[in-house]
């Protein structure tokens, strides 16, 4: 997916980052489907010891076999939309301006912009005993638009990102500065 795909690019304008939220975020998505993937092999061993019949019946074995299926696609769609949403969740900044897109659902997103001259306060933080070891925290930024807050939430070494995206709209700020002047 291009900048250009999903918004409208000014002549001026370059991608500079393309941020996403840290891979370690996914680990416990991970986590979670593995062992909700073991669940039916433990059960399964559980019904072989204490009730050997129901794996050997003609309308049990059938209906637990159908049951097994129904549960393992169920745990497939959880995994795979909250995949998509790990991986379609995105902050696009360029020269000009930072773009949130937020994958909502499985087939809803959301994508705001703002102007980086419009950035008035830029807050890194890190809270946790894992997001400190593995460097990963969350930004707010307070605009003068009508978005208000934008939060980048979950990005690997928030407080080196904080500094870059203040220098950029540092440097934004002057060019429109000197745009307004007329000295471009």
């Amino acid at each position: 997916m291009t900048l250009s795909q999903l918004i409208r690019q000014k002549i001026y304008e370059r991608e500079l980052m393309l941020i996403r939220r840290d891979a370690i975020t996914f680990v416990w998505q991970i986590f979670l489907f593995l062992v909700l993937a073991a669940v039916p092999v433990a059960l399964y061993f559980f019904i072989r010891k204490e009730f050997p019949d129901y794996l050997t019946g003609p309308i049990s074995y059938p209906a637990l076999l159908v049951l097994g299926i129904i549960y393992y696609l169920a745990i497939w769609i959880f995994f795979y939309t909250n995949f998509i949403d790990y991986y379609l969740d995105m902050w696009i900044i360029t020269n000009d301006r930072l773009i949130d897109i937020r994958q909502e659902a499985l087939f809803s997103r959301t994508i705001a912009e703002l102007d980086l001259y419009k950035i008035q306060d830029i807050t890194s933080e890190v809270k946790g005993i894992l997001p400190t070891i593995f460097n990963f925290g969350n930004i707010h930024i307070q605009t003068a638009g009508q978005e208000g807050k934008f939060n980048l939430l979950n990005v690997p070494n928030p407080h080196d990102l904080r500094k870059r995206i203040a220098d950029l709209s540092e440097e934004d700020r002057k060019y429109h500065i000197r745009q307004a002047n007329g000295t471009l």
